[in-house]
Formats: C-alpha cells, sequence, structure tokens
C-alpha cells in the first residue's frame, strides 16, 4: 500500500491532491485480474473505493459529472451515493447523455433522472461547461466516467472545462480514476493550436496512454488549463492494482457506438474516417468494427453492409445504400490490443482505391487528426511508416513531459 501522496504545482498555483490507496472492495463481473508474481490481485477502480472519498463529500451539496459507465460494483455511482446518505444535488451529463443512449453528436438537452429524480444539466451541445448559475449550490463536483484514451473521445473535453470552472469558483473536484483500455501505447500527430476544437483540447497525441486522472494531472501541471492563475483544488482517487499496459476489458460499453473490444482497440484506427465519405458502419450492429463505401471496388472489399438509421445512430453516412467494405471482425482480440500503434493501412487504402479523391475528405478530418498535415501526406502518397515516422520526435518530447503526472507503473 502506498502512503498519502500530495503534489504541488506552487509555479501554477496549482494543488493537487493525488491518493493512492488500497482498498478490499470490489465485484468480481467488473474487475481485470493481474498477477505481480505473489498472487492474483483485484484491479479496483478509484469509484469502488469509497472509504477514500466519502469523507471529502459528508456535509457537501455534491454534483457528479457522471455517465453509464459510472458504476460502483452493479450500482450507479449516483444511487450508491444517495444510499450512502450523500447529498447529491444534481448530475452533469457528457456527449451520449447521463445513461448513454444518445447517438454521437445528438444534441441532448437538461432533463430529470427518472430513476433518483435528480436533475440532469447536459454538458454537450450548446452548453458545454457548466454556467456560474447551474454551479451555485455545489460545494464538491465528483468526476467518473470510462475514458477510451483518445484525443477526440470527447469525456476528457467535458473533464476539462469542468475543472476550469470549478476552478473559477473555487470549488474542490475530485476524479474517480478507470483503467484506460488503450493505455499501452501512444500514438499520433501532436495536436497544433490552429485545429483546437472539443474533439480536441490539448498538445497531446491522438492516443496519449494517459487514465482521465493522469491526464486531469497533466492539463493542470502544464497549464492548459483557462484558469487565469486561480488555484484548483483537484483530488485523484487512483485505481488499485492496475499497471501501465496491462489489458482491461471494460466491463460497460463506453458509449452506443464501442459495443465490444474490438471497436475501443479498432477507433483510434477508424475513427479517422469519421472525416471521410467512408461509412464506419454506423446503423449497423457492427459500428467502428467495419468499414465501407458504395464505391469501393467490390472485388478488394468483399464484404458488404448496409446502414439504416437506429436509435444509437440516426441518419448514419450512407443509410440505405449497400457499401462494399472490409470486416475487422476477423481479427483475434489479443492482435488488435497488441498492435500498439494506430493502423493508418485502413485509410490509405481506402483514399487511394476510392474514385472520387478529390471529395473523400471532410473539413472534420482536420479537427480529428489535429493537423492539416496528415490530410496532405496521404493525398501526396506516403506510406504509412513514413508518416508515422513524421510522429516520433513530437512523440518522444510528449512522453518525457508526460513523466511528472504518471500515476501507474509500466507492467
Amino acid at each position: 500500500m502506498k502512503p498519502l501522496q500530495r503534489i504541488f504545482f506552487d509555479h501554477l498555483h496549482i494543488s493537487l491532491l493525488v491518493l493512492v490507496i488500497a482498498t478490499g472492495l470490489f465485484m468480481p463481473q467488473a474487475t481485470a485480474m493481474t498477477d505481480h508474481g505473489d498472487g492474483v490481485r483485484q484491479v479496483t477502480p478509484g469509484a469502488w473505493q469509497m472509504e477514500k472519498y466519502l469523507p471529502l463529500l459528508e456535509g457537501k451539496r455534491v454534483a457528479v459529472a457522471g455517465n453509464h459507465t459510472s458504476f460502483v460494483g452493479e450500482v450507479h455511482l449516483v444511487d450508491t451515493l444517495l444510499r450512502s446518505s450523500v447529498q447529491v444535488v444534481k448530475v452533469f451529463s457528457p456527449e451520449h447523455g447521463f445513461r448513454g443512449e444518445a447517438a454521437a453528436g445528438e444534441l441532448v438537452g437538461d432533463s430529470q433522472d427518472p430513476q433518483s429524480g435528480l436533475p440532469i444539466i447536459s454538458l454537450y451541445g450548446d452548453n458545454r461547461r457548466p454556467t456560474a448559475a447551474q454551479m451555485k449550490d455545489v460545494d464538491i463536483i465528483v468526476f467518473d466516467m470510462q475514458d477510451v484514451g483518445t484525443r477526440f473521445y470527447t469525456y476528457i473535453s467535458t473533464m476539462t472545462y469542468i475543472m476550469e470552472e470549478a476552478s473559477a469558483l473555487n470549488i474542490p473536484m475530485i476524479i474517480l480514476d478507470r483503467p484506460n483500455p488503450n493505455g499501452h501505447f501512444i500514438d499520433g500527430p501532436i495536436l497544433e493550436p490552429d485545429y483546437r476544437s472539443f474533439v480536441g483540447l490539448h498538445p497531446v497525441p491522438i492516443v496519449h496512454g494517459l487514465t482521465v486522472g493522469e491526464y486531469a494531472l497533466m492539463a493542470s501541471g502544464e497549464g492548459w488549463l483557462e484558469t487565469e492563475g486561480r488555484e484548483l483544488r483537484l483530488t485523484v482517487i487512483p485505481v488499485q492494482n492496475y499497471h501501465r499496459g496491462q489489458s482491461y476489458h471494460l466491463p460497460v460499453p463506453p458509449s452506443p457506438n464501442l459495443p465490444n473490444m474490438h471497436a475501443v482497440y479498432l477507433y483510434p484506427s477508424l475513427c479517422f474516417f469519421e472525416g471521410t465519405v467512408i461509412s464506419v458502419g454506423r446503423g449497423t450492429d457492427m459500428p467502428f468494427q467495419i468499414y465501407g463505401h458504395p464505391e469501393l471496388p467490390a472485388t478488394d472489399y468483399p464484404f458488404t453492409f448496409t446502414p439504416e438509421s437506429l436509435r444509437a445512430a440516426p441518419n448514419p453516412p450512407q443509410e440505405g445504400m449497400q457499401c462494399q467494405g472490409r470486416d475487422l471482425r476477423e481479427h483475434k482480440l489479443e492482435k488488435l490490443r497488441n498492435n500498439g500503434k494506430i493502423n493508418l493501412q485502413y485509410l490509405i487504402e481506402a483514399y487511394q482505391d476510392f474514385p472520387d479523391q478529390e471529395n473523400f475528405f471532410n473539413p472534420f478530418f482536420d479537427r480529428l487528426a489535429g493537423t492539416g498535415t496528415l490530410r496532405r501526406q496521404i493525398k501526396q502518397g506516403y506510406h504509412a511508416e513514413e508518416i508515422r515516422k513524421s510522429w516520433q520526435e513530437d512523440l518522444r518530447i510528449f512522453q518525457k513531459q508526460r513523466e511528472p503526472y504518471l500515476i501507474y507503473p509500466r507492467q
């Protein structure tokens, strides 16, 4: 068991309290097992270590920033806190909504949670950060969401905005950390300032290798938050028995179109297609496990599928059109995970085989990539390894830059 660790960034006027402490609380069906040479141990998310953060909530009016992944065992964090006599006053929900049923990009309005009766404030759409009015009855914020470790997955952007507003109003914030299923590698171009958006706020690579707790520490420590020198009171409850790089299967799909681990592992490579005309299977039961388009040659792309409007994917790209493409479910899960890099070949080959290359990309592509260089490299015929080589020096600098904020040792 590690002792209580306190990290101060005096030059940034930020106090970051990191709690690293063991606990025996777990539910077997939602944990990973790891062997450290002295027996098998449970990987315990921060949310499950309630004895470490319940004292911080005593007598406080609590806002929970969470969604459908915010579980303690088999019970939602909000319900767990209410059962523990914590005064939860409201919920802040990210993209996909509090129960995780909204499609990507779907506008989700404020509502009331039918199970707890709590007001739900949507932080997606026009209101992406909590307002002072929405925070006036809040004494402390608890953040708990399962991320997938990519820059363009928007939960970390929501977390950033909450951190900034919490700092402005001098409201403490607790982050209940969870494992990063893509935490075993870093890859992709570093975000350039001109391409900053909700799908990329900070100068990190597409796959950054950080948990949300580590990401929060780095964003604070590097001065990326728009806090104007104000103090941020941040507490991170780390995952117990978690080592960087270990395999971790998510117990709950993190969003409607990442329904399984195949999709989670393929997401860093296939999300580029969201900035092109190519379908990634939205509107099917195989999102982010297949890709295709009606105009790709059937001889090279023999797998066919037809996207249809679904609750999780209304009006998907190529709706009602038979697409020729590829089925990546045939790849073994272990192989996908151990690949340890973004697979650019899918994107490069689709571009080269598409008959209307002039209209292959759309403006969203550069925001996803965080740079205009990747699109130009593909158009100029660069090979995948040539493109990856152009990232290496920036990745080396980033890897060194993130070291002070790493909580978990490498396996």
